[in-house]
């Protein structure tokens, strides 16, 4: 138990656990962008996809 406690005490002196986190904050905002991205770009096709589907619809009749 007490190697465990010295690996904990070890790592949360190390430079390498804040780098972690930076990391992880960076994907996390990289993620939100691109969830954001995707979903107005899906928004965007679909209100092209249902203009296409309106004129070729009243076209036809």
């Amino acid at each position: 138990m007490k190697t465990f406690a010295l690996k904990i005490k070890k790592f949360l002196q190390s430079e390498d656990g804040p780098t972690a986190v930076e990391y992880a904050v960076m994907l996390a905002l990289i993620v939100v962008v691109c969830l954001t991205t995707i979903q107005s770009l899906g928004t965007n096709a679909n209100a092209t996809f249902s203009k296409v589907s309106t004129s070729l619809t009243t076209a036809s009749s």
